[in-house]
């Protein structure tokens, strides 16, 4: 009888025990490799001058926007302020204070400074701010304007999903999301 017993407990134990085979889902996203820097480098940037510097007058502006263009193909990153990555005002911070002109570090607070103007008078190195997102009641967003041709103004800026891009501000998405222009120089 207790044989009979521990047998039937024995068998009961091993029979709910289920052993599941789970498959691993395949990742749809994309790795990127990352190497180890020499000693040497660092996350900073150096400015490179324009090879065409003697052909043309160079402006604060276009100091300006030279520099914020090093940092076009470089990923998001919340905070940063780096090669290793950027946001969208520290894109702007950096790239104003490469010529000495100290901003504060958050966007709307960026949109606090310097003098509100009409888009249609907006001109090279001037910021575009926008409200996008679940908090359109605030400005969380921030570019500056690289160019304008074939009537629409070409900015740059930090996005979540392609890093530091230069949009234009005729997409829909944009123009949508625009709230106001500021110059700063």
């Amino acid at each position: 009888m207790k044989n009979t017993l521990l047998i039937l407990v024995l068998v009961i134990s091993f029979s709910s025990c289920k052993s599941s085979k789970r498959v691993k889902s395949k990742r749809t996203t994309t790795t990127k490799i990352i190497t180890k820097k020499n000693k040497k480098e660092s996350n900073t940037i150096t400015y490179k001058e324009p090879s065409n510097r003697a052909s043309r007058n160079v402006t604060k502006a276009d100091y300006i926007v030279d520099y914020a263009k090093q940092f076009e193909g470089v990923r998001y990153k919340w905070g940063g302020t780096t090669k290793s990555g950027m946001d969208c005002s520290g894109l702007i911070y950096e790239s104003f204070n490469s010529s000495n002109i100290t901003l504060p570090r958050i966007s709307r607070d960026m949109a606090k400074k310097g003098v509100k103007i009409a888009l249609k008078k907006v001109t090279k190195g001037d910021l575009l701010f926008f409200k996008t997102g679940n908090r359109r009641n605030s400005i969380n967003h921030v570019g500056l304007i690289v160019d304008i041709r074939d009537n629409d103004i070409k900015f740059i800026h930090a996005t979540t999903s392609k890093g530091v891009i230069i949009s234009g501000l005729n997409e829909s998405y944009w123009l949508k999301a625009f709230h106001e222009a500021r110059r700063i120089l």
